[in-house]
């Protein structure tokens, strides 16, 4: 019992990554890399519409300090599902820094998943999965 929990733990909303990860896919075979962040951003936007595949784009989310809220809002390039939180890049690697980025994103959230998603990256693109 104890290790089927972790099991679904550890495949967290595999459905609609699967999903997802389908649509990032499908950008990347047809715009291979070497574009700026936005056109991939834009691309995926519409990749995800035409899969009926639920997102919203640049929501402006409160970070909140020792109780308080702040004025310094952020905002993920993309959450999925209401749930998945999609962090795009058009860099060479992915970097500590860029997994560190998507972390605070999820705690500031309250949000469990998020897809560090590297269209920069040759041959293929990268997706690294962070779970809170």
């Amino acid at each position: 019992m104890n290790h089927e929990r972790h099991e679904k733990e550890k495949i967290l909303y595999k459905d609609e990554c699967y999903r997802i990860q389908g649509a990032i896919f499908e950008v990347y075979r047809e715009m291979g890399c070497g574009f700026l962040e936005a056109v991939y951003q834009e691309c995926l936007e519409k990749e995800l519409s035409m899969r009926g595949i639920p997102f919203v784009s640049q929501q402006e989310l409160s970070l909140v300090f020792k109780g308080e809220k702040l004025n310094q809002k952020y905002s993920p390039d993309l959450i999925c599902d209401g749930k998945i939180i999609l962090e795009l890049k058009a860099v060479k690697e992915i970097a500590k820094e860029h997994e560190a980025q998507l972390h605070n994103y999820l705690k500031a959230s309250g949000l469990r998943l998020g897809l560090l998603v590297n269209f920069g990256h040759y041959p293929k693109v990268q997706i690294k999965r962070i779970i809170l």
